[in-house]
């Protein structure tokens, strides 16, 4: 990048064009005069008359090489290092049957809640470049999707194959939040978090969420804590024997009381969405919240340019000199 560190000195630019109106309205000085001038105009059509004509052009050059040198001119060698200091994040998700409550929408078209939640992760990540991040999916027992990983494309293609249904039915959060901090424990990043959501209440495994949650604060991680679905009966589609599936209206509940005191416990919050917007705006809030730490160290090297501007004016105005009292002298 070339810049000038004196800038104002271009203002004598302007003093130019003046000097050259005053020397064209005064015309040039006669050296000798006389009665007929034929002799005079034979000798003004020679080459050497008409590039001695232009010889006083010279210093003018001079002259706007020498501003542009007290300009100081200078190019600027930059280098800007970014070290990034991410933030190693897991994402458990429910998959239990319950997230297959056809209580949200996308583009005013009712889908169920684990396609929503795919939407909205899948968008979350995008939006992390820097962070680590690792997805474990829960019904009765939690299981690993993605291990903690910064190829977020293949995280993205795991989390695509993510789906409800298994054999083993239920909620699991406390296992579930125990699988995360056990896959954070060993981590070296400074900043470990854990965004669980869930629709629904812990009924099965072998740790109370509670119990996880002292765990991950023991081990400085944080928890954010999502509960999604409507309060009270959802439409939920059911297949019967012959393989046919219909809607039916069923109860579903999220133990919000549990998910707030997880949340508290470890220093995170806990958040209730309802439809496809409010769950866009929670993960959105904790993309703010959780902000990668960055390092950046900038390296610049000046080199000055004037000589290249200043040595030329003076070689010019030297020019200038020696054919006037030379090859282009005047008479006296």
């Amino acid at each position: 990048m070339t810049r000038f560190l004196q800038p104002e000195w271009f203002w004598l630019l302007a003093l130019l064009p003046l000097v050259l109106l005053w020397r064209g309205r005064r015309g040039p000085v006669a050296a000798i005069e006389y009665s007929d001038v034929s002799l005079a105009r034979e000798v003004a059509r020679r080459g050497r008359s008409r590039i001695g004509f232009l010889v006083w052009l010279l210093p003018i050059l001079a002259g706007a090489l020498m501003i542009v040198g007290l300009a100081r001119p200078q190019r600027a060698h930059g280098r800007t290092e970014v070290t990034a200091h991410g933030i190693d994040i897991v994402l458990d998700l429910d998959v239990s049957g319950s997230m297959q409550a056809l209580d949200f929408q996308i583009d005013n078209q009712r889908v169920n809640r684990i396609e929503v939640v795919k939407s909205v992760v899948s968008k979350f990540i995008d939006e992390r470049p820097d962070d680590r991040i690792g997805i474990i999916a829960f019904a009765g027992a939690p299981y690993l999707v993605s291990p903690i990983t910064l190829d977020h494309d293949w995280l993205q293609q795991n989390l695509e194959r993510v789906a409800v249904g298994g054999a083993d039915d239920g909620t699991a959060i406390g296992s579930a939040i125990a699988a995360g901090v056990n896959r954070l424990r060993l981590t070296q990043a400074k900043s470990k978090v854990i965004i669980l959501l869930t629709d629904g209440v812990n009924n099965t495994g072998k740790i109370s969420p509670l119990a996880a949650a002292e765990a991950a604060r023991a081990m400085g991680v944080k928890i954010y804590t999502v509960g999604v679905g409507v309060r009270g009966d959802a439409p939920i589609p059911v297949h019967d024997a012959a393989g046919n599936t219909r809607i039916v209206m069923a109860r579903v509940d999220v133990d919000e009381k549990t998910l707030q005191a997880v949340a508290d416990e470890t220093g995170g919050k806990f958040y209730r969405a309802t439809d496809t917007d409010s769950l866009q705006k929670i993960y959105e809030q904790i993309n703010r919240f959780e902000k990668t730490a960055q390092t950046v160290q900038k390296f610049e090297h000046t080199e000055e340019l004037y000589p290249w501007a200043l040595i030329p004016a003076l070689g010019v105005f030297g020019l200038s000199i020696l054919l006037q009292q030379t090859r282009l002298r005047r008479l006296p």
